[in-house]
């Protein structure tokens, strides 16, 4: 059976730092740049904070309500005072995320090369479907899979096993190809092989005993070893 590539979504494909640049924008304060980027860094921990301790209260809800909580949340810890028309219109460019630049070549070549690629990710379909295809990237992927279909969340082992049975694949067969430690050491747990994109050399992986089947600096780098 032909091997299939699943891609992580937010953080592997799409930059979630893409909205730094309208942070600045909306911050409107001395020193915003830093203050953006701080921002942006707390908003995607708290997202995937709140998806954590949802999927351990099974108390499931759609993955953009955990991304506007944590910008609730975010707005009050660092005391920014963003209005209601703000936070509509950052969720509204947190659906319109921008692609890695290399993405779209890499994903190109991987289907030139016969590999079957599918996006696999904790947003809901009609989200990630949208998300991808104002990026650019859409036709190079299958399918789109979501945990939204069992309610789950990754790293749970029940959202990997959702892809193999939606798939119709072994594990052995499987790759997770994802830039979030959490979500590689899941795979790997549930017999998944996997590939860490390390975006930046100076990230570090979780001293779990449990390791990445490869890792790559980027999309270019694990299609020169997959494709």
């Amino acid at each position: 059976m032909a091997t299939v590539l699943a891609f992580d979504v937010y953080g592997t494909l799409i930059d979630t730092h893409g909205v730094v640049t309208e942070l600045e924008e909306r911050l409107g304060k001395s020193g915003r740049q830093a203050l953006a980027a701080e921002f942006s860094r707390r908003w995607r921990e708290k997202q995937l904070e709140y998806s954590f301790r949802r999927g351990l209260m099974g108390a499931y809800v759609p993955f953009s309500q955990c991304t506007l909580e944590a910008l609730a949340f975010t707005d009050r810890a660092l005391q920014t005072q963003l209005s209601d028309v703000d936070r509509d219109h950052l969720m509204e460019v947190y659906g319109q995320l921008p692609a890695f630049p290399e993405a779209a070549e890499a994903l190109s070549r991987l289907s030139r090369g016969g590999v079957r690629c599918v996006a696999f990710s904790n947003g809901t379909r009609e989200a990630v479907e949208a998300l991808l295809g104002q990026a650019g990237i859409r036709e190079h992927f299958d399918e789109v899979v979501s945990v939204d279909d069992i309610k789950r969340f990754k790293p749970d082992p029940a959202v990997y096993a959702h892809l193999r049975q939606r798939l119709e694949v072994a594990p052995g067969d499987t790759w997770l190809i994802s830039s979030n430690p959490f979500d590689v050491i899941g795979a790997r747990h549930a017999g998944l092989h996997a590939a860490w994109v390390r975006r930046s050399p100076e990230a570090p992986f979780d001293p779990w005993g449990i390791e990445p089947d490869m890792t790559v600096a980027d999309l270019d780098a694990l299609a020169e070893r997959l494709g």
